[in-house]
């Protein structure tokens, strides 16, 4: 998910199946979607490493709670 942060001046990505913590940002929308894919490759090899599952994808209409 990338959103506009007017507090930031940036586009925040953020991964909700991965937790409230998982987000980066770019000034640009491009930058910020390079910088979501390289954060969502390392956590899933970092899951894989620990030989977690991956999170179930969010489904559309369902609720998605992002921490501050």
């Amino acid at each position: 998910m990338i959103q506009w942060s007017d507090e930031d001046q940036k586009y925040v990505v953020s991964l909700p199946e991965f937790g409230p913590y998982a987000h980066t940002h770019g000034e640009t929308h491009e930058e910020a979607l390079r910088h979501g894919e390289e954060v969502l490759e390392l956590l899933i090899e970092e899951y894989q490493v620990q030989g977690r599952p991956l999170p179930q994808p969010l489904t559309v209409g369902s609720p998605v709670i992002i921490g501050q």
